[in-house]
């Protein structure tokens, strides 16, 4: 069992069989240095790929993100679901539906912060059914950036998201994936090895 695994197991609380929630170390209170080694996972997965950006989605993919940056030397990018007074012209938009929350929102990216020239990898924290994957894969395709992968922090292999996004030929790295949440437990499927 990998450290991030080690941390689900004793701080993720599993509130259905698909909902787990790990708002101790990463949705609500962060883990600093559990976010530290996330970033230099990643940093190390995608240490080749020539990345200029890292997207994420507001609010829980900023810690990881940031982290990954940090290793890498690059500029964050997180879409915000709200607009503000200062975000409202010049933005590439996409609607992203929450499997957690049962909402959709619009996401937005300043087109100053993204462009054709960007080799992007966007990072996530939960990977279900890949919805907020998409809505970013569509503001990077609108900016006409290269895609080189994603990197989640935790993924829900019983649900659709990974399969969805791997048979469309893109690389995701996933540093725990969950294959049950069954009577309230936790179990690992064993292809992530990472962390």
């Amino acid at each position: 069992m990998n450290f991030l695994e080690q941390k689900i197991a004793a701080e993720g609380k599993v509130l259905s069989e698909s909902v787990l929630k790990v708002d101790s170390f990463l949705n609500h209170q962060v883990d600093p240095q559990l976010m530290q080694k996330i970033g230099e996972e990643f940093a190390k997965l995608f240490s080749d790929a020539g990345i200029t950006k890292i997207v994420t989605l507001e609010s829980s993919g900023i810690a990881p993100a940031v982290m990954t940056g940090l290793r890498l030397n690059v500029p964050v990018v997180f879409a915000r679901k709200r607009k503000s007074l200062t975000l409202v012209d010049g933005l590439y938009s996409a609607e992203v539906h929450s499997f957690t929350k049962r909402e959709t929102n619009e996401i937005s990216v300043s087109k100053d912060y993204l462009t054709s020239d960007d080799v992007v990898l966007i990072l996530d924290d939960f990977l279900a059914n890949g919805q907020a994957v998409l809505g970013l894969m569509d503001i990077v395709n609108q900016a006409g950036a290269k895609l080189v992968g994603v990197g989640i922090v935790i993924e829900k292999g019983f649900q659709q998201g990974g399969q969805l996004l791997r048979e469309k030929g893109i690389r995701v790295e996933s540093l725990a994936i969950i294959d049950s949440l069954t009577n309230g437990e936790v179990t690992f499927k064993r292809e992530a090895t990472h962390v």
